[in-house]
């Protein structure tokens, strides 16, 4: 192999691969932590060592030129090789000491983690910890995180994951809000309109899982919607309506009580523990999954 035709900064394809993927310098440079002035430069770089134009700005956004489209088919191969080299490294560290990433969906984040937290930093004070908190799927084979909470079993085979428990997710609504209904007698009780259940998304999935647990609603019983939890669980709380949380949380929480528990949970949702095969083998990465396995499941 010719080493010295390989004429261009490694960084400067990264930033052109991330550009591409993300349609615009802005958002590559979130993902790469850095100013979106600085990729511009390493893609402008790039073009200029390539003497080749790789995109076309429209507006605020990139459009990639036909040369662009054609090399980038040959970068993505080299992204992968990068990442799998980069997990293999992490994975073969002894150190106990460093970074470790966790991320976790909002409701995780906020009632579930502070507390293991505080016990993770005081058994191994040399781990420094990043929280990553989004109720999207953080892609672990990309590095986006170490570890995940999660509420479904992977399926790629080069993650591993421990299941900690099955969750059972009740409706829970403030007290005072619940004073309007009465008592279920029975599964056909027919809820009044005025009743309201805080939704994920306009569809009618959740809708069709409680009809099925002998509800009888329609859409005007789900007239706010939102994926942000913890606007939901305020709403609950002022008493706009019903929201879905877990037992263990809403449990615990002395404003709200349990909506309808005469009919049983409507839903069980898992709750797994994940991370990468190869980091598994990483001191602080284990220890630090070890110990939120051993603590996530004593809460349940």
């Amino acid at each position: 192999m010719d080493w010295n035709s390989v004429n261009f900064d490694w960084n400067h394809a990264r930033a052109f691969l991330l550009s591409a993927e993300q349609g615009s310098l802005s958002a590559a440079a979130r993902l790469l932590n850095t100013s979106q002035p600085t990729l511009s430069r390493q893609v402008a770089a790039l073009e200029q060592a390539l003497g080749i134009t790789l995109f076309e700005r429209v507006g605020k956004g990139l459009q990639l030129t036909e040369s662009g489209a054609a090399l980038l088919e040959h970068l993505r191969p080299m992204g992968e090789a990068a990442n799998r080299f980069a997990l293999s490294a992490a994975g073969q560290s002894q150190q106990v000491e460093g970074p470790v990433c966790i991320a976790a969906s909002e409701i995780d984040a906020i009632f579930r983690l502070p507390a293991v937290i505080a016990a993770i930093r005081q058994r191994e004070p040399g781990i420094q910890l990043e929280i990553v908190v989004s109720n999207s799927v953080s892609d672990l084979q990309r590095r986006e995180a170490d570890i995940a909470i999660r509420s479904f079993r992977p399926e790629q085979p080069d993650l591993i994951a421990r299941k900690l428990a099955d969750e059972p997710i009740w409706l829970y609504g403030s007290h005072e809000y619940l004073k309007t209904f009465g008592p279920v007698q029975d599964n056909n009780h027919t809820i009044g309109h005025d009743l309201q259940i805080i939704g994920f998304e306009r569809n009618d999935r959740l809708m069709n899982i409680l009809n099925q647990h002998g509800w009888q609603l329609t859409p005007k019983h789900f007239a706010i919607v939102t994926t942000f939890q913890m606007l939901q669980w305020q709403l609950v709380k002022q008493g706009n309506g019903l929201g879905f949380f877990p037992q263990q949380i809403g449990d615990a929480e002395p404003a709200f009580r349990r909506a309808f528990s005469e009919r049983g949970s409507p839903l069980t949702v898992p709750l797994w523990l994940v991370c990468h095969r190869e980091l598994r083998t990483n001191p602080r990465v284990k220890r630090v999954f070890d110990l939120l396995a051993e603590m996530l499941a004593e809460e349940n």
